[in-house]
């Protein structure tokens, strides 16, 4: 099977890397354990629903209620938007309740009325069973100093804390007889601590029904297997059945929103069954930097959604070099009843070889249908669409059992994805690969500029950059740089440059082709000049080699690297594969048949519920196809409409992802198929001047805004309001899309933490009861981001009411609302 890849440079010229995978080697069933998060959620909608349910997270950590380590992220306020979207548990990390990081140390006196409010506030959650209590966070670090090499002394402050956590433990106990508590939650894993503790929590009864310790650096990928197995022989040698363990912070910031770098992690986590939490290194609210915004899937984001869509057994994978740090590993799943296999690979660049053995022909038959896609990296806040499908083929199961996949040209921060179902008759359609490069800022011509090095191996809390390299202090006038570029073919091409912008404002720079009159680039603000994100737009270009320059413009902009990608078609457009999707009910798998998008096709009867998870690269109408053999229902937004089948529907999609319920009484669907650019044809648009103002709120005059100016000062009283007359042409289910912006701060004094905080806005539509939305913060007071919320609008005039009588809302700059069904 040729599963070649996008051209990014030069081909590897070593032989081929081989991964093994073997489908008769079970390691138990998929848990997932991998994908949770440390303050990955700062509010209830901070993600949003959409972004949270897809990912079935098993455990996220959080500070306790009115904890003052962090301005969000309570632990019982996230819970609403986190148990409705299906998440596991909640650890408490309890001293977070103290302001100052490391923690202040006021003594067990002063910390044990704060465990009993904590443990009241937790014990009478009507999901208190669902939380964890962690009531010490790096004591060998923090309080007790069990890291020292003076046995003597740490004998003295191991027996301070095992004293400690002895009372602590009970006093938990006391108030909530049926908690859950973790522990001692070192900053790294210590057998000589692990060893004393395990034998005095046995001995005094004071056992933690959940294990964790830390794996951060970059070691711990070479590392954690001995960690995990020697832990394992300590606990047998003292005849402790096995604990359940979470390693509640893993990888620096050079790995998150990586995706060839979150599947190392998670592969070892997962091969071993362990639970385990990103750490969190910068702003709570975008799971460890897997969402862009609010809603917006980012490369790390896709990789944690297809950790989500294993299903049945995990497998033995067998990489080229085992517990080897930065190198190809892998986790494949296995699910007869679904007869699919799966597996997500990444950590090297090159050229590999998945082999997969043990394929049974009464589960697949002859011949197999492979699957291969990439999720690219596209920075902590780069928009990353639907990952791109590199190859369908039919490949003949060989007579030892086995099926071989070469995958080419791999990119070191990308994952990819197999996945195998039968192959049935027909011939899948053949994938559109167009012609992509790839571009580094350092190895481009630099006028009035500086090459940085970031995120290393050696340096592993260094930010990620693509080539770890990035070129920054392009501050003066004559700062540019020249990237000299070669294409195949004249057209257009979408140009990706992956940069960084802290200058507080939307800052700009000069584009030119080849020397001609220039255009401006307006790239929006970023937590630094470091946390990468990235602007799309478009170039048209001749056959053969050009420069393209970005020169100095308005502030400062830090240059990571460029893409190009030959545009293949007018409108970009995506199939969601049926079998693939998220399901409920007993729906059947039909592989009768390889055609379209490979996977076979999806049974749907009374009662089963397939979703899809569709990107938009914009708020806005697109067309949505179902291959179907019969009529199915699309649910969206709250509305609900029959689809024919093969026939387009014209729906409102909001910017990132959206969740489209299939359901129907009995069809066959292969896909949903996605495509346009978001219309705003037909949708309403209002500016902020043409609404009515109370009580303070007023209109404040600004360049950055759409028409010049924004609604400011609304809310923090009960009289501050903002009153837009909409007049609809129909009643019934629209998106309200709300332009805001806002850069509210609470500086913490942590050296490393971003404490951003959302604002809140309750929204009022004519009669009806006041939704409340929660609005992120932006990174500056002038960038202007899009939330979405569904309302319910009659023909006619209708008033449509935004007011926050506890608290400051976002600036607004404009509303549009868009029928659901256009």
């Amino acid at each position: 099977m040729a599963g070649t890849l996008p051209a990014s440079g030069a081909a590897a010229a070593a032989a081929p890397q081989r991964v093994t995978v073997d489908l008769a080697a079970s390691e138990g069933p998929v848990m997932r354990g991998a994908n949770g998060t440390l303050y990955g959620l700062s509010d209830d909608g901070v993600p949003s629903d959409a972004a949270l349910a897809p990912l079935k997270i098993t455990s996220i950590s959080q500070k306790p209620e009115g904890g003052a380590q962090h301005p969000n992220g309570d632990a019982l306020t996230v819970s609403r938007s986190f148990f409705r979207n299906g998440g596991g548990e909640i650890n408490v990390m309890m001293q977070d309740v103290y302001a100052k990081w490391p923690y202040e140390d006021l003594g067990i006196d002063d910390y044990l009325p704060r465990v009993d409010k904590i443990v009241k506030e937790v014990a009478a959650d009507p999901n208190s069973e669902r939380f964890v209590y962690i009531p010490f966070n790096e004591p060998d670090q923090i309080w007790y100093g069990l890291g020292t090499s003076d046995q003597a002394q740490y004998e003295a402050n191991r027996d301070r804390f095992f004293k400690d956590w002895k009372t602590v433990y009970r006093r938990i106990r006391a108030a909530d007889p049926d908690a859950r508590i973790a522990g001692p939650n070192e900053s790294a894993y210590h057998t000589r601590l692990l060893t004393d503790f395990l034998a005095f929590a046995q001995r005094e009864n004071v056992l933690p029904q959940v294990m964790t310790w830390h794996e951060l650096g970059s070691g711990s990928l070479r590392d954690f297997q001995g960690h995990h197995d020697t832990y394992r022989s300590i606990e047998r040698g003292l005849g402790i059945a096995p604990l359940k363990i979470n390693i509640d912070e893993y990888a620096n910031r050079r790995d998150l929103s990586v995706p060839g770098q979150l599947a190392q992690w998670v592969a070892m986590f997962e091969r071993n069954k362990v639970y385990a939490n990103q750490a969190y290194w910068d702003a709570a609210g975008n799971l460890d930097g897997n969402v862009v915004r609010s809603n917006i899937p980012n490369g790390g984001w896709w990789f944690f959604r297809w950790y989500a869509g294993l299903t049945g057994d995990t497998v033995r994978v067998t990489p080229p070099r085992a517990n080897a740090i930065d190198t190809l590993q892998g986790l494949a799943s296995y699910d007869t009843q679904r007869r699919q296999a799966q597996v997500l690979l990444g950590g090297s660049a090159g050229d590999s070889d998945v082999v997969v053995r043990n394929v049974s022909r009464s589960v697949f038959g002859g011949t197999v249908t492979a699957t291969v896609a990439e999720a690219a990296w596209s920075g902590y806040e780069g928009r990353h669409a639907a990952p791109r499908v590199l190859a369908r083929t039919k490949v003949q199961v060989a007579v030892d059992g086995s099926v071989s996949v070469p995958l080419r040209g791999m990119r070191k921060m990308s994952a990819y994805r197999i996945v195998l179902t039968p192959g049935g008759s027909g011939t899948p359609a053949t994938p559109v690969v167009p012609w992509t490069g790839s571009y580094e800022a350092e190895d481009a011509a630099i006028t009035g500029g500086q090459v940085y090095t970031q995120g290393t191996v050696d340096n592993a809390n260094g930010y990620a950059a693509s080539g770890t390299k990035d070129v920054g202090s392009l501050n003066t006038a004559a700062s540019k740089v020249d990237f000299t570029v070669t294409v195949p073919r004249a057209g257009t091409y979408d140009l990706a440059v992956l940069y960084g912008n802290q200058s507080g404002t939307p800052a700009t720079q000069k584009l030119s082709v080849d020397g001609r009159d220039p255009v401006t680039v307006t790239y929006p603000s970023t937590e630094n000049w470091t946390y990468r994100a990235k602007k799309d737009l478009a170039v048209e270009l001749t056959a053969g080699t050009h420069v393209l320059t970005l020169a100095k413009g308005d502030a400062e902009v830090t240059l990571d690297r460029v893409d190009l990608t030959a545009r293949t078609s007018a409108e970009p457009s995506a199939s969601y594969e049926a079998t693939l999707a998220d399901l409920d009910g007993k729906p059947s798998f039909d592989y009768s048949s390889s055609a379209g998008v490979g996977t076979g096709a999806l049974v749907l009867r009374a009662g089963d519920q397939a979703v899809f998870d569709v990107y938009a690269p914009r708020d806005g109408y697109f067309t949505v196809v179902p291959q179907a053999s019969a009529a199915v229902r699309l649910g969206l937004h709250g509305e609900t409409v029959t689809a024919a089948p093969g026939q387009p529907l014209r729906l409102y999609l909001v910017a990132g992802n959206n969740r489209v319920r299939v359901t129907a009484q009995q069809s066959a669907i292969r896909s949903l198929d996605v495509s346009g650019a978001g219309s705003t044809a037909g949708t309403l648009s209002y500016e902020g001047a043409s609404a009515t103002l109370a009580g303070g709120a007023r209109l404040v005059d600004s360049a950055y805004a759409s028409a010049g100016s924004y609604i400011g000062d609304l809310g923090n009283s009960a009289s501050s309001t903002a009153e837009f007359t909409v007049d609809a042409p129909k009643a019934g289910r629209h998106v309200l899309v709300v332009h805001y912006a806002h850069n509210d701060r609470r500086d913490n004094g942590h050296a490393y933490n971003t404490d951003i905080m959302s604002r809140t806005a309750d929204i009022t539509v004519g009669g009806a009861a006041p939704v409340r939305a929660t609005f992120k913060n932006t990174w500056g007071w002038h960038d202007y981001w899009t939330l979405s919320v569904p309302v319910e609008l009659e023909k006619g005039s209708n008033k449509v009411t935004f007011a926050n009588a506890s608290g400051w809302a976002p600036d607004i700059d404009r509303i549009e609302l868009g029928r659901v069904v256009g």
